[in-house]
């Protein structure tokens, strides 16, 4: 099983900050967690608002509490919305239903942590944290 250590991490970060530029994105916050919810690294970009951090950490962190993508956890709002409401202030890193959270798994199918990417729209922000994770070597599962 993969093991995602700081310089992993910083290669994720690095492709999806890469990926923002040539699609010429708004600047983003990158997030990399654990499988257990524990930050591996962070960066917030220049120009990057204040609460991005707190937001990333929340798409990534609501992932690997509920097993799935913030994208799917979106469309579970929709369909369950007081579900919803109710896991953001008993998560101790909140939730954000809103794509841009990708769980990461190995070759061998394995959970081995969780990208959240803010700054630009979700679809934007996803599309980054995918890109990020497919030039780790890695794959996003949702």
């Amino acid at each position: 099983m993969v093991r995602i250590t700081l310089e992993l991490a910083s290669k994720i970060i690095m492709a999806t900050l890469e990926r923002r530029v040539e699609l010429g994105f708004k600047p983003l916050c990158v997030v990399v967690l654990d499988p257990g919810g524990h930050l591996v690294a962070l960066q917030r970009e220049d120009g990057a608002s204040m609460l991005r951090p707190q937001i990333a950490i929340a798409k990534a962190s609501g992932a690997l509490a509920l097993g799935i993508s913030s994208r799917k956890i979106a469309e579970m709002a929709l369909e369950r919305p007081t579900f919803v409401a109710s896991i953001g202030p008993i998560s101790p890193d909140g939730v954000v239903p809103a794509a841009g959270g990708v769980l990461v798994i190995d070759s061998d199918g394995q959970l081995v942590g969780a990208v959240g990417v803010t700054g630009d729209t979700s679809d934007n922000d996803e599309a980054c944290a995918l890109a990020g994770v497919a030039a780790a070597g890695l794959s996003a599962l949702g």
